[in-house]
């Protein structure tokens, strides 16, 4: 980046739509109380959970098997804070959606507010070309019941612009996840 990687990623939200919708700021409190921060950081963007979870179940007795995915096996729920069981799992959705450019390639990590916590986020990165908005896989990895607060920051996107484009984006292939809008389940 020939620019310094904040303005560079607000250029690009602004011109190109690359986050919807885009705060240009570190936002730290609502309403006088404390969150988990979201917004444009100095390299990167924290993107916020947004109120839609869905959290592993074993009610039915369903078996986790990515090619042939039980979705009986989830309990959806809508939230402002989703409480995640002990030693258990949980996928929830972006509030931001992401429409990334063909030279560009993002890694998206948690946040060390969670992560001090025992709450591991794990989002696959979003390739060049891929649009859609996150689905974000939550880890509680304590033997606690653990908070997931909808509407802040849980994970933060970091971006790698590269000189040139890619040959064949993930558009171009037809990724399985492209435009995704809602939690997708494992697809093959």
């Amino acid at each position: 980046m020939s620019i310094r990687p904040d303005a560079w990623i607000k250029k690009m939200a602004i011109e190109r739509g690359m986050i919807e919708p885009f705060i240009e700021n570190q936002v730290r409190q609502r309403d006088g109380q404390p969150i988990v921060s979201y917004g444009l950081s100095s390299f990167g963007y924290d993107i916020r959970v947004s109120t839609h979870f869905r959290i592993f179940t074993n009610v039915y007795g369903a078996v986790v098997d990515p090619k042939a995915f039980d979705a009986r096996g989830l309990v959806e729920m809508e939230s402002d804070v989703c409480l995640i069981p002990p030693n258990s799992f949980a996928l929830a959705l972006s509030v931001e959606t992401f429409r990334i450019p063909k030279n560009v390639l993002t890694v998206c990590v948690g946040k060390s507010t969670y992560a001090r916590c025992g709450i591991i986020v794990n989002v696959t990165p979003f390739e060049p070309g891929w649009e859609g908005q996150a689905v974000l896989e939550i880890s509680n990895t304590t033997p606690l019941p653990a908070k997931v607060y909808a509407n802040e920051g849980l994970a933060q996107v970091l971006f790698f612009e590269s000189e040139t484009p890619c040959d064949v984006s993930y558009a171009d292939r037809e990724g399985k996840y492209q435009h995704q809008s809602g939690i997708t389940l494992p697809q093959v």
